[in-house]
């Protein structure tokens, strides 16, 4: 069974560290004895399902919550007590947050640069979101890839340790979404410690350094993505096509009944079968059944495939405690 401690003390320095976190609001408890670290220069993906309570943790660890139960410490400092530092120091782009419609995007930055002892340089960073082509631009004039780096922007200019993006690349475009993806990867060169949230398995796949699933308010799994798809006893999909004609015997003698399924479609039989050793799937294909199939498609399993077993397990646990 999977560890969901974190035993990363000592690794490398520990920025962010949350100790038996819990918050209720009234009688309803979201976050649920959450513990996890998160070290210095890391991309740390928080995955869960929509009021799994990702946004209350995000918000804790800025100081804009204050926990019920359990400690937070942020670069050393308690953020809600220590609220100076941690503005100074951290930043966050929230779900939904407003800019000056009117303002441009050079005057946006400027503005956001003024509340900080020791800002960037308004131009560097412009150049570094993407936007000096726009930096005239009305922010209400911008698209919304454009205003997500603006965001992106006004949360580094103030040259922080650690950015805090929640749900960043929710409802972009593909190509915006590469764009600021590609940003968030150049935060990481930069020395930057980065921790978000997401929907996106594939984004959290491609740049997290390690990712932790919340559920029920609990951590459920924590590791890098390869860790946990690796320890979920994953498998994979072998699909392949042969003529209609085709005697299927060899199935029932090469594989269990339960691994493999088959269906008819216009051109031939559809064969899918479930392996945790795909290769071997195709080398006894290739040289033992000798079938003429062909059109072969290898399906991995994916963070998204253990993330919904996690998840699903996590609300049928929840349904047999009521």
């Amino acid at each position: 069974m999977l560890d969901n401690r974190d035993s990363t003390s000592g690794l490398a320095e520990d920025v962010v560290t949350l100790t038996g976190v819990s918050k209720s609001y009234g009688s309803k408890l979201v976050v649920d004895d959450v513990s996890f670290r998160v070290r210095r220069g890391e991309i740390f993906g928080l995955l869960g399902p929509n009021g799994a309570g990702k946004s209350t943790l995000l918000e804790s660890i800025v100081g804009l919550r204050s926990v019920s139960a359990g400690t937070i410490s942020v670069l050393g400092a308690e953020p809600v007590r220590q609220r100076a530092f941690i503005t100074a120091n951290v930043s966050i782009q929230p779900q939904s947050a407003s800019l000056f419609d009117t303002l441009s995007v050079r005057e946006t930055l400027r503005l956001y640069a003024s509340f900080h002892s020791r800002p960037g340089d308004v131009d560097e960073v412009m150049q570094r979101v993407g936007l000096a082509n726009q930096a005239d631009t009305w922010a209400r004039n911008l698209s919304g890839g454009q205003l997500r780096r603006l965001l992106v922007g006004v949360a580094i200019v103030g040259r922080p340790q650690i950015v805090v993006l929640d749900e960043p690349s929710a409802g972009l475009d593909p190509g915006a979404r590469q764009s600021l993806l590609g940003l968030i990867r150049g935060l990481k060169e930069s020395g930057t410690t980065v921790l978000f949230s997401t929907h996106d398995m594939q984004e959290a796949s491609d740049l997290c350094d390690r990712v932790a699933i919340l559920a029920g308010g609990r951590i459920q799994a924590l590791g890098s993505p390869d860790e946990l798809i690796r320890l979920s006893d994953a498998t994979s999909t072998v699909s392949f096509l042969v003529p209609a004609d085709t005697d299927l015997s060899f199935l029932d003698e090469q594989f269990d009944s339960s691994a493999f399924s088959r269906s008819t479609v216009s051109i031939g039989i559809r064969v899918v079968v479930t392996t945790s050793d795909p290769d071997a799937i195709l080398r006894q294909l290739t040289f033992r059944c000798r079938v003429a199939a062909r059109e072969y498609s290898v399906r991995q399993s994916t963070l998204e495939d253990y993330f919904l077993k996690i998840v699903a397990t996590s609300s049928a646990a929840t349904s047999d405690l009521r």
